[in-house]
């Protein structure tokens, strides 16, 4: 045999073969083991979610410097003559992508005709800059000798009483402000997140909805487990009052405040400026509907000046300032209310709009303390003892406060701060022993020497807001100071250093245990400094602070049990529009659908030959509730509803042409009204102090009893009136799912609870007997006949399931009691719960004045026999209710 791989026979030599074959076997199982490797996942794929960029996959640049010579390899590698592997050049195979900045780029003829127009206009700028500095320069009466007298330049003052309009913004963003304002950290959100659209701002606003990335578990772990959520909240709206003491008490007690509040015990720290109110208000005359929740904040209390000449007797006292903030949405209403009654008083008191001067920042999260801390650093007077200067060491002392409700209730701090540029890069804030710091802790809350050493804070004063936001130095020169530091070291501080006035608010949730907030007030062009701070600060447990968008503070609130303004109130004004704007974008969702596959409500079954939703399916229907024999038919409600849309949207567009904001005298019907949490407590326990008309709704929390998760425009109704046996079989079932009977110790007759979908699973008889030797046709003949012909549920097998054919129909619509306005799987519950609007009158009507009803919970409980306000929610698009 010629072969050496051949015996003598003539056979293959196995072990011989191999031997010569060894070089290429082990270079095709290398070559294979390497292309595995490189081709089961590319340099850019193994980027963090938050770190990945479109154009990663043919750029290498926009892959992060740790994995960008490996991306080089894998998109530019080449090969040459010899077999080995070399780098051909940076630049990609597949396309032509410039990989060299644009400054190294060839120019281009219409490129180079670009550059040499901007050259010219920087040779004329020059020289009118130029001019206007000579301009400057110049002494008065230098340049006209016979005209000694020259008028100054004035500066201009805040009008008072009068709408505020936003600074002029840049050339190059002009036209994309036309009618809507960018918020101070735009740019960042517009990279980040989704905002609203260009043509379809929301309150006059750009704002952020929610980041592109998928954040819902996110969130949900920042807000409550481990980091913390942020916010840019500028939008909210801010008013300034200033006067006597008298007046201001005077306008607030005409907006409806408590006059236990105004002149009692329990808020005199309020009073005195070291803590804010939140509560709600309304308006003065007509109707006094409910307006929005505000919080208020006093500045604190200066000493009366000395007596003058002129009346040596009477100490001149010194007025006082207070700022208003209320959601964007009801700022018109109360601005108007607020005007009216400050005019009123008598000294009358001086209204300004600061919108567009003070904004503001919220942080929540186990890790909002340690963010803040470290991006607020106090600014020290020269005198130790000074007043705030303890202010100022008492928040560094908080530091690890993981919870802002474990302060003292509606706190508040007010000092100046640095700019947070100058400590850039953040570094984490080391906290020292656990044993010394609890301690220290415990000690700094229970004394909390901000209750007496607080000093007015500069915040309220509009030189102090002025004054820092004209000094904030460039970035160029924050550069070059952080260029001439030591390495490793920050910039020394400065004389010509602005002092950002700051006033932190730290709010407690109403649930225990629950997570609070903190509200950062500030000048708004020191909010985008201080934003790239908190969201670049690495935390101690790992990772950075989150931002967060309109969709995420409705998570948050709703997974706190509480509701979101305006979308909760739909018996306010601002709620009511709210929800006619839903309304018009459900039922668009609908309208486009094809009727195949669409909801056909005049057809939904709701048992006993009921046919057809209650009022409108894809919406809050009060008005059905209400008058239902006004109501007309869906159809032509649907109509009017997308008119009275567009109608509005069109006085909105033509009032932001104008540069007024949207008119206020021309209110869509409210048919329902709000009623706050303290007067609805006193309407559901007693009737006779029932303050408004039938038309009165409250929000209230549900928690469902069984599964599922209720969405929005689910309906709420009470325990059947008129029929007794319907009555029976939801209090029996609500029975069962509150108190379970006991479980057998015998396996064979315990039920399946392996049934998770909530639908009717088939088991075969069980047999001692014959059970193992049964054949197959046989079993397969069980199975049939166990699927016809179902089993009589027994007692001890749990609650009814929805879909049961003993599982009670929904009451009828004369038992129809509100509607849900927001519906979830709650992550911190581990069910799904919702936050509802009720009609007040008819759970008075059927609960009677001795009913137990815990509002101040949101939970509606059972009140025993003549009394029960357990409720069911039907979910849309069935007729099954379930039991809340």
């Amino acid at each position: 045999a010629s072969d050496k791989a051949l015996n003598q026979d003539g056979e293959l030599d196995v072990s011989a073969f191999l031997k010569a074959r060894d070089f290429e076997i082990k270079a095709m199982e290398g070559s294979m083991e390497a292309s595995k490797k490189s081709l089961s996942s590319r340099a850019f794929q193994q980027v963090p979610n938050d770190m990945r960029r479109r154009t990663a996959s043919h750029n290498v640049k926009k892959v992060p410097k740790k994995l960008r010579s490996r991306a080089a390899r894998e998109d530019c590698l080449s090969t040459s003559a010899n077999g080995l592997h070399v780098f051909a050049s940076v630049k990609m195979k597949e396309d032509n992508t410039p990989q060299l900045p644009s400054r190294r780029r060839k120019a281009t003829p219409h490129m180079r005709l670009r550059l040499q127009t901007a050259e010219k206009l920087q040779k004329l700028h020059a020289r009118a800059k130029k001019k206007r500095a000579e301009a400057r320069e110049q002494k008065p009466g230098q340049a006209d000798p016979g005209k000694e007298d020259v008028l100054a330049v004035r500066i201009r003052r805040l009008k008072k009483n009068t709408l505020s309009a936003p600074d002029k913004p840049a050339a190059k963003f002009r036209k994309r402000q036309e009618h809507k304002s960018w918020l101070p950290t735009h740019i960042f959100h517009a990279k980040r997140a989704h905002i609203t659209e260009p043509k379809h701002p929301l309150w006059r606003f750009a704002i952020p909805l929610s980041p592109t990335e998928k954040s819902f578990r996110k969130t949900h772990r920042a807000g409550s487990l481990r980091g913390c959520v942020a916010w840019d909240t500028s939008y909210m709206s801010t008013i300034g009052v200033e006067g006597v003491e008298a007046s201001l008490l005077g306008l607030l007690r005409s907006l409806g405040i408590d006059e236990g509040a105004l002149s009692g015990k329990s808020q005199a720290k309020w009073r005195a400026g070291t803590r804010f109110w939140r509560g709600w208000v309304r308006e003065r005359d007509g109707e006094k509907a409910w307006i929005a929740e505000m919080d208020t904040v006093w500045c604190v209390q200066e000493a009366d000046l000395p007596a003058t000449e002129d009346s040596p007797s009477k100490p001149r006292k010194r007025k006082r300032r207070l700022l208003l903030r209320v959601h964007p949405s009801a700022f018109l209403q109360l601005w108007t209310e607020v005007l009216k009654v400050a005019k009123m008083q008598r000294p009358p008191a001086m209204v300004e709009d600061l919108r567009f001067e003070v904004g503001s920042i919220e942080v929540s999260g186990p890790g909002s303390t340690e963010t803040l801390v470290a991006a607020l650093e106090p600014i020290m007077k020269e005198s130790e003892e000074s007043m705030e200067n303890l202010s100022a060491k008492t928040w560094s002392l908080i530091r690890s406060v993981t919870n802002p409700s474990s302060l003292p209730e509606n706190a508040v701090l007010g000092f100046d701060i640095s700019d947070p540029r100058l400590r850039y890069p953040p570094r984490t804030v080391k906290n020292p022993g656990a044993e010394s710091t609890d301690e220290e802790l415990l000690h700094v809350l229970a004394r909390w020497s901000p209750d007496r050493t607080q000093t007015p804070p500069s915040i309220f004063d509009r030189t102090a807001r002025l004054t820092a936001s004209r000094l904030l130095p460039s970035q160029k020169a924050i550069n070059r100071r952080k260029g001439d530091a030591l390495p490793g070291e920050f910039p020394a501080p400065a004389s010509s250093d602005p002092q950002i006035p700051i006033l932190l608010m730290a709010s407690k949730s109403h649930i225990t245990g629950a997570q609070g907030s903190w509200r950062l007030l500030l000048p708004w062009k020191c909010v985008l400094p201080v934003w790239y701070h908190l969201m670049h600060y690495p935390l101690s447990t790992g990772g950075n602070p989150r931002f967060g968008g309109l969709q995420e503070i409705r998570q948050i609130t709703f997974e706190q049990g509480a509701p979101w303004f305006p979308g909760d109130f739909p018996g306010t004004q601002s709620g009511w529009e709210w929800e006619l704007s839903e309304r018009a974008k459900r039922q668009a969702e609908w309208e486009k659908r094809p009727k195949g596959k669409r909801v056909a409500w005049e057809s939904l079954d709701l048992g006993k030959a009921r046919k057809g939703e209650i009022g409108i399916g894809w919406a809050c229907d009060w008005g059905h509730l209400f008058d239902p024999n006004k109501a007309g038919d869906p159809a032509t409600a649907s109509q009017a509803t997308t008119k009275d849309s567009a109608t509005t949207q069109e006085e909105s567009a033509k009032s932001a042409e104008l540069g007024a904001d949207p008119p206020g005298t021309e209110k869509p019907p409210r048919p329902a009204h709000h009623l706050p949490l303290p007067y609805s407590t006193t309407a559901l326990s007693n009737s006779t102090h029932l303050p408004c008309t039938h038309h009165t709704i409250t929000t209230v929390n549900l928690t469902l009893l069984s599964r599922g998760s209720p969405v929005t425009c689910a309906r709420i109704y009470r325990l059947p009136t008129s029929d007794p046996n319907l009555r029976s079989q939801w209090l029996t079932l609500a029975t069962s799912i509150l108190h379970p009977p006991k479980k057998s110790s015998d396996p064979k007759s315990m039920p399946d609870h392996n049934n998770r979908n909530g639908k009717l699973t088939a088991s075969l008889p069980y047999n001692n007997n014959n059970n193992n030797n049964t054949s197959h046709p046989l079993r397969t003949q069980q199975t049939a006949i166990s699927l016809l012909h179902p089993q009589e549920r027994r007692d001890d097998d749990g609650p009814i399931q929805p879909g049961h054919p003993a599982y009670p129909c929904v009451p009828d619509a004369e038992d129809l009691m509100g509607f849900v306005t927001t519906g979830n799987y709650d992550l911190g519950q581990g069910r799904g719960s919702a936050v509802g609007c009720i009609s007040v009158a008819k759970v008075v009507q059927v609960a009677g004045p001795a009913v137990g009803v815990t509002v101040e919970e949101s939970v509606m409980t059972d009140g025993g026999e003549g009394g029960e306000v357990l409720k069911r929610v039907r979910e849309l698009e069935s007729g099954i209710g379930r039991k809340m």
